[in-house]
């Protein structure tokens, strides 16, 4: 694996763990796709730095968890401001 995608995915990592970002927010940020992202923490990770490989997943397991929530108020905004429009 080249240096610069191991470096990537230790950056991507640590970001995730100190934001409790997404994937979508991380990949944004870092200007890649999800998938890079996906693919960087879920199976590159864990043969470089395992310890931090388990952090990110419990972050990305919590945000999983929490993504009906976020979906449900993102479209109560989405017609609460339709509605101040009319």
């Amino acid at each position: 694996m080249k240096d610069y995608i191991e470096e990537r995915a230790v950056e991507i990592a640590n970001y995730i763990i100190e934001t409790r970002a997404t994937v979508r927010e991380a990949a944004k940020v870092f200007k890649v796709s999800k998938s890079t992202v996906h693919k960087d923490v879920s199976e590159r990770l864990p043969k470089i730095n395992p310890a931090i490989s388990e952090e990110v997943r419990k972050v990305l397991g919590q945000n999983k968890a929490e993504r009906h929530i976020r979906g449900g108020r993102a479209t109560r905004a989405k017609y609460k401001l339709a509605k101040q429009t009319e």
